[in-house]
């Protein structure tokens, strides 16, 4: 995670929430900014101290996590609702509601036992029941569906949860931080959570307040957090720049941006978002191996990153987190241009024969437009000319399902499990290369199924290497942005901007 103060920022109008979402879709990027080319800003005093710890809140529509729009309310639900296991930040799952579970991998069946002890904000204890229909609700949530594609059933009684597979996953309880209300209350505006906040109202309006009968029993940063009405984007950035709100989360390599100033320090945290070329192997080129491997060494990662990301971003030889513990180090190879220019004489691409190809970027996020020409002039060497072509959104992803491309830019949020079935498996639903190959599905199965997932998940990497389906480029990171002096200690995720919050220390005018 990075910490940087800025006395000048550039936010976007679509301002989201670290963690919640749709696995498994393409990305149009439609986020945030940061303006690296203007003039440096002169140095600004320190604001004063808020007398309040508040956030952005719309209180007409509903915090049911498992439905809210992605946003402020996901940001405030975060305080609310907890999972039966929390992200860290490597994307390992660590113990929340559950207390302990127990895998048989000759009936594909999890068994999760509650933690004793939990209580809903009206004092009712947590049940098996609660879990399973939530979860239940989730299978069928455009949020989670794709986290359940695996799953044959869940079922609760007492403080047991057990969920039935249809393929084997030694990972799922990575994919089950997602948050739970008590059953019967998923309608109300505020359903019930067992979170450290509960949600009150007074005659200023509604506000958290510490959570007394908390499990966790740490003590809370903030008695009272108060929750500013902000009834669209333009108003939240307002109330941020004016101080009026403290914290806001952002994707801080996106687009339509919006001005605003003011001493505000951010904090990066990775994210299972990978940005990646794809390659549509049914052309005659992109069908040899040797040819693909010779792209991958031909794009400079940490150059991509840095110089046209801003920074925001982990550069990655895989279709994983380098964050996660799981990432093959040992395999990388930094860039060459010396190993390149070798391998494209290896791959028969310079003998003065002369290829061509288009690579398609969609056209709503300039920061994508611009790795993706830096990628293709890196390319454009020897035998190669690699060209771009941006479109609009929605004839990007047409020409993607269409198969219309020889090499695309795309963006997707992986499952935190790192399933990557979807992506390189034959058939996968965004296999938009069309490759199929038997060696890399019984792999992607091996992983799936294995006790070890490290040495699963380094076979995988090397086999994916030496084939170079796609050719990965980096994983994104998000933004907790706050008012500088206002909050010490903050460790974000990309599911929880405020993951150790028992750390945190709040700063407020005496």
């Amino acid at each position: 995670m990075r910490r940087i103060r800025l006395s000048a920022i550039v936010l976007a109008a679509a301002l989201l929430l670290s963690g919640c979402w749709s696995e498994g879709e393409t990305l149009p990027g439609d986020t945030t900014v940061i303006d690296s080319s203007a003039e440096p800003p002169e140095v600004e005093e320190p604001a004063a101290l808020p007398e309040q710890f508040a956030l952005p809140y719309l209180p007409d529509q509903t915090l049911d996590p498992i439905t809210c729009a992605d946003g402020i309310q996901q940001t405030v639900g975060a305080l609310l609702y907890e999972g039966l296991f929390r992200l860290d930040e490597t994307f390992a799952p660590q113990n929340s509601l559950c207390d302990e579970f127990s895998y048989q991998a000759e009936t594909l069946t999890y068994t999760f036992t509650l933690r004793t002890g939990v209580t809903f904000s009206d004092g009712s204890g947590l049940t098996g029941e609660d879990v399973a229909a939530q979860l239940n609700r989730a299978r069928t949530s455009d949020r989670y569906a794709a986290r359940f594609d695996d799953v044959a059933s869940i079922t609760g009684s007492g403080n047991v949860v057990t969920v039935v597979l249809s393929s084997a996953n030694t990972s799922l309880p990575s994919l089950l931080d997602i948050p739970i209300v008590k059953h019967g209350t998923e309608g109300n505006t505020v359903p019930l959570g067992t979170g450290p906040y509960l949600y009150m109202t007074d005659e200023n309006g509604p506000y958290l307040r510490a959570n007394p009968a908390w499990w966790g029993a740490k003590p809370a940063p903030a008695e009272r957090i108060e929750l500013v009405e902000s009834p669209d984007m333009d108003t939240t950035l307002y109330q941020f720049t004016s101080h009026e709100i403290q914290l806001i989360t952002a994707d801080l390599t996106g687009a339509k941006t919006v001005s605003t100033t003011g001493s505000i320090t951010f904090s990066d945290t990775d994210t299972t978002i990978l940005q990646y070329v794809g390659l549509n192997v049914s052309r005659t080129l992109l069908s040899d191996a040797a040819v693909r491997r010779a792209l991958s060494l031909g794009i400079n990662r940490p150059t991509a990153v840095s110089a046209f990301l801003s920074g925001h971003g982990t550069p990655s030889q895989f279709p994983i987190s380098p964050a996660s513990s799981l990432y093959p180090t040992g395999l990388e190879r930094a860039y060459s241009y010396e190993d390149f220019e070798s391998a494209l004489n290896t791959a028969g691409l310079n003998s003065g024969a002369h290829h061509t190809l288009t690579m398609l970027v969609n056209e709503e996020n300039p920061f994508k437009v611009s790795v993706a020409k830096y990628i293709a002039s890196s390319l454009s060497v020897c035998d190669l000319t690699v060209e771009v072509e941006v479109l609009p959104w929605e004839e990007f992803t047409a020409a993607l399902s269409a198969g219309r491309f020889d090499l695309y830019y795309g963006e997707v949020r992986l499952s935190p499990d790192w399933d990557l079935s979807s992506l390189v498996g034959t058939g996968g639903t965004l296999n938009y290369g069309r490759y199929s190959d038997a060696a890399t599905d019984q792999l992607l199965s091996a992983y799936g199924a294995a006790e070890s997932r490290e040495s699963a998940m380094d076979a995988l990497c090397r086999h994916l290497q030496y084939q170079a389906p796609i050719l990965p480029v980096c994983f994104k990171t998000t933004s907790v942005l706050t008012q500088s002096g206002v909050m010490e200690g903050l460790s974000p995720t990309a599911t929880d901007p405020f993951h150790g919050l028992e750390g945190w220390a709040i700063h407020l005018a005496q």
